[in-house]
C-alpha cells in the first residue's frame, strides 16, 4: 500500500508539472500563429519541412515527419506532404560522424537537400548542440526559414532561429512533452490550411 501511495504521489506531481509546462505555451500564441502561417506559405510554394534533433528530439523529428508523410488525422485521406528528418539513417549518420565530425551530421544533409522555399525545424532541449548550431548557421546562409522548438533559456540556438518557442523548464521530459505537443498542434493546423 505504501508503494502504491508513493507511485500515486509521484504520478500526481509529474502530471501537475506537465500540465503547468503546457499551460505556459498559450503565451506564445502569436509566435505559434506566425509559425503556422510561415510553414503553410512555404509549402504552398513547393517547399518542404526539414526536421532535426538529437536523442529524444531525433525521435520527435522522425515522428513529426511521419505525420506529414502519412497523415495526422485518420479521417483525412490526403496526399502526402513533403518532410524529411535530417537524421535519416544510421549509415548516413555514422559515415558523416566517421569521415567528418558528428557536429556535421545535420548541416551536411541540409546542404544536399535544402532549397529556398523549405523550412528547417530544429528541436533541442538545450539549444547548445554543435550540430544544431551548425545547421542553423547554414540555413541562415541559404536564407531558409528556421524554426526552433527549444527548452530552458533557448541556449545559443535562439539567436540563429528566425522563429522560436522556448519551453521555460529545466526538466528535459517536460520540455520534450511540450515539443511533441507543439509539433502535433502546428502541423495539424498547417494540414488544415493546405487542405482548404
Amino acid at each position: 500500500m505504501k508503494n502504491l501511495d508513493k507511485v500515486k504521489n509521484n504520478l500526481a506531481f509529474d502530471l501537475r508539472e506537465s500540465i503547468e509546462a503546457k499551460k505556459k505555451i498559450i503565451f506564445d500564441v502569436n509566435k505559434i500563429q506566425k509559425i503556422i502561417t510561415s510553414i503553410t506559405e512555404k509549402m504552398k510554394n513547393n517547399g518542404k519541412l526539414l526536421i532535426c534533433g538529437n536523442g529524444g528530439s531525433a525521435a520527435d523529428a522522425q515522428h513529426l515527419v511521419a505525420e506529414f508523410l502519412v497523415r495526422l488525422n485518420p479521417k483525412k485521406n490526403r496526399k502526402p506532404f513533403p518532410a524529411i528528418s535530417l537524421a535519416m539513417d544510421t549509415s548516413t549518420i555514422t559515415a558523416c560522424g566517421n569521415d567528418y565530425k558528428f557536429e556535421n551530421i545535420f548541416e551536411r544533409n541540409f546542404k544536399a537537400l535544402a532549397f529556398k522555399h523549405d523550412v528547417l525545424l530544429i528541436i533541442s532541449t538545450s539549444g547548445n548542440s554543435k550540430n544544431i548550431i551548425k545547421v542553423l548557421k547554414e540555413a541562415n546562409k541559404q536564407k531558409v526559414l528556421s524554426i526552433g522548438f527549444l527548452g530552458s533559456g533557448g541556449g545559443k540556438a535562439k539567436k540563429y532561429c528566425d522563429l522560436s518557442i522556448i519551453i521555460r523548464s529545466k526538466n528535459v521530459a517536460r520540455i520534450q512533452e511540450c515539443h511533441i505537443f507543439l509539433g502535433h498542434f502546428i502541423l495539424s493546423q498547417v494540414e488544415n490550411h493546405l487542405l482548404n
